[in-house]
Protein backbone atom coordinates (compact mmCIF):
# COMPACT_ATOMS: atom_id res chain seq x y z
CA UNK A 1 0.00 0.00 0.00
CA UNK A 2 1.44 3.63 -1.01
CA UNK A 3 -0.04 6.42 1.15
CA UNK A 4 -1.75 8.99 -0.62
CA UNK A 5 -1.37 12.54 1.10
CA UNK A 6 1.03 12.75 4.54
CA UNK A 7 -2.61 13.61 6.40
CA UNK A 8 -0.34 15.16 9.15
CA UNK A 9 1.82 17.26 6.87
CA UNK A 10 -0.19 18.21 4.46
CA UNK A 11 -3.86 18.93 6.85
CA UNK A 12 -2.88 19.04 10.02
CA UNK A 13 -4.37 22.18 11.03
CA UNK A 14 -7.20 20.78 8.93
CA UNK A 15 -7.68 17.77 11.62
CA UNK A 16 -5.85 19.26 14.91
CA UNK A 17 -9.76 19.57 16.09
CA UNK A 18 -11.02 16.46 15.53
CA UNK A 19 -7.86 15.21 17.36
CA UNK A 20 -9.20 17.31 20.21
CA UNK A 21 -12.68 15.77 19.98
CA UNK A 22 -13.90 12.97 22.13
CA UNK A 23 -10.15 12.45 23.70
CA UNK A 24 -9.82 9.60 26.55
CA UNK A 25 -9.99 12.01 29.44
CA UNK A 26 -13.04 13.65 28.25
CA UNK A 27 -14.98 10.57 27.81
CA UNK A 28 -13.83 9.47 30.90
CA UNK A 29 -15.30 12.16 32.84
CA UNK A 30 -18.82 11.81 30.61
CA UNK A 31 -18.72 8.01 32.40
CA UNK A 32 -17.35 6.25 29.34
CA UNK A 33 -13.90 4.11 30.60
CA UNK A 34 -10.90 3.73 29.00
CA UNK A 35 -11.08 0.03 28.39
CA UNK A 36 -14.23 0.44 26.71
CA UNK A 37 -13.20 3.50 24.32
CA UNK A 38 -10.51 1.07 23.28
CA UNK A 39 -12.68 -1.80 22.50
CA UNK A 40 -15.27 0.57 20.34
CA UNK A 41 -12.71 2.03 18.08
CA UNK A 42 -10.93 -1.40 17.19
CA UNK A 43 -14.38 -3.05 16.57
CA UNK A 44 -15.33 -0.22 14.49
CA UNK A 45 -11.62 -0.16 12.71
CA UNK A 46 -12.53 -3.83 12.26
CA UNK A 47 -15.29 -3.25 10.07
CA UNK A 48 -13.98 -0.26 8.34
CA UNK A 49 -10.61 -2.22 7.69
CA UNK A 50 -8.18 0.21 8.67
CA UNK A 51 -5.25 -0.94 9.01
CA UNK A 52 -3.59 2.06 10.79
CA UNK A 53 -5.98 2.47 13.22
CA UNK A 54 -5.95 -1.43 14.61
CA UNK A 55 -2.37 -1.24 14.84
CA UNK A 56 -3.01 1.99 17.01
CA UNK A 57 -5.49 1.11 19.23
CA UNK A 58 -4.43 -2.21 19.69
CA UNK A 59 -0.94 -1.76 20.56
CA UNK A 60 -1.92 0.72 22.85
CA UNK A 61 -4.47 -1.07 24.75
CA UNK A 62 -2.23 -4.32 25.23
CA UNK A 63 0.08 -1.67 26.56
CA UNK A 64 -2.68 -0.61 29.27
CA UNK A 65 -3.28 -4.17 30.14
CA UNK A 66 -6.22 -5.15 28.32
CA UNK A 67 -6.24 -9.34 28.03
CA UNK A 68 -4.99 -10.44 24.27
CA UNK A 69 -8.01 -12.97 24.02
CA UNK A 70 -10.69 -10.29 24.58
CA UNK A 71 -8.97 -8.08 21.43
CA UNK A 72 -8.61 -11.93 19.27
CA UNK A 73 -12.43 -12.65 19.85
CA UNK A 74 -13.93 -8.80 19.23
CA UNK A 75 -15.13 -9.28 16.13
CA UNK A 76 -17.02 -12.04 17.60
CA UNK A 77 -18.33 -10.70 20.52
CA UNK A 78 -21.63 -11.69 20.74
CA UNK A 79 -20.73 -15.34 20.74
CA UNK A 80 -18.10 -14.76 23.71
CA UNK A 81 -18.52 -14.63 27.54
CA UNK A 82 -15.60 -12.56 27.77
CA UNK A 83 -17.34 -9.32 27.23
CA UNK A 84 -19.70 -7.53 29.88
CA UNK A 85 -23.40 -6.44 29.06
CA UNK A 86 -22.69 -3.32 29.23
CA UNK A 87 -19.44 -3.54 26.91
CA UNK A 88 -22.24 -6.08 24.18
CA UNK A 89 -24.38 -2.91 24.32
CA UNK A 90 -21.72 -0.76 23.46
CA UNK A 91 -20.36 -3.02 20.82
CA UNK A 92 -23.95 -3.64 18.98
CA UNK A 93 -24.15 0.70 18.91
CA UNK A 94 -20.60 0.54 17.41
CA UNK A 95 -21.70 -1.82 14.82
CA UNK A 96 -24.71 -0.01 13.89
CA UNK A 97 -23.80 3.27 13.94
CA UNK A 98 -20.84 1.86 12.21
CA UNK A 99 -22.94 0.16 9.28
CA UNK A 100 -25.51 2.79 9.68
CA UNK A 101 -26.80 2.58 5.80
CA UNK A 102 -27.60 -0.75 6.46
CA UNK A 103 -28.46 -0.81 9.58
CA UNK A 104 -30.72 2.81 10.55
CA UNK A 105 -29.18 2.39 13.99
CA UNK A 106 -32.04 0.03 14.92
CA UNK A 107 -34.47 0.46 18.01
CA UNK A 108 -33.09 -2.50 20.01
CA UNK A 109 -29.67 -1.78 19.91
CA UNK A 110 -30.49 1.95 21.27
CA UNK A 111 -32.48 0.43 23.81
CA UNK A 112 -29.81 -2.14 24.85
CA UNK A 113 -28.08 0.87 25.48
CA UNK A 114 -30.26 2.27 27.79
CA UNK A 115 -30.48 -0.99 29.90
CA UNK A 116 -26.65 0.16 30.72
CA UNK A 117 -25.49 3.75 29.55
CA UNK A 118 -26.72 6.97 30.98
CA UNK A 119 -28.34 9.77 28.55
CA UNK A 120 -24.80 11.37 28.84
CA UNK A 121 -23.01 8.03 28.06
CA UNK A 122 -24.82 7.67 25.11
CA UNK A 123 -24.24 10.61 23.56
CA UNK A 124 -19.87 10.79 24.25
CA UNK A 125 -20.27 7.02 23.01
CA UNK A 126 -21.96 7.85 20.34
CA UNK A 127 -19.62 10.88 19.54
CA UNK A 128 -16.54 8.42 19.95
CA UNK A 129 -17.74 6.30 17.36
CA UNK A 130 -18.38 9.19 15.02
CA UNK A 131 -15.12 9.98 15.25
CA UNK A 132 -13.16 6.93 14.97
CA UNK A 133 -15.48 6.20 12.14
CA UNK A 134 -13.95 9.82 10.72
CA UNK A 135 -10.55 8.87 11.10
CA UNK A 136 -11.27 5.49 9.45
CA UNK A 137 -12.26 6.98 6.83
CA UNK A 138 -9.46 9.66 6.54
CA UNK A 139 -6.52 6.40 7.01
CA UNK A 140 -7.80 4.56 4.57
CA UNK A 141 -9.52 7.25 2.07
CA UNK A 142 -5.66 8.42 2.28
CA UNK A 143 -3.67 5.09 2.70
CA UNK A 144 -2.15 6.04 5.91
CA UNK A 145 0.55 3.78 6.48
CA UNK A 146 1.42 3.58 10.59
CA UNK A 147 4.64 3.66 11.43
CA UNK A 148 5.36 0.30 12.09
CA UNK A 149 4.58 -0.63 9.36
CA UNK A 150 6.56 1.20 8.06
CA UNK A 151 9.25 0.20 9.36
CA UNK A 152 8.79 -3.76 9.22
CA UNK A 153 8.64 -2.96 5.30
CA UNK A 154 11.72 -1.21 5.31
Amino acid sequence: MTQRINLYAVGFKAVEPLAKIATPPELEAMGLEHRLQELVKIRASQINGCANCLHMHTSDTLKEGERPERIYLLSAWRESHMFTPREKAALGWTEALTRIAETGAPDADYEALKAHFSDEEIVALTLLIGVINTWNRLAVGLRVVHPNDKKLAA
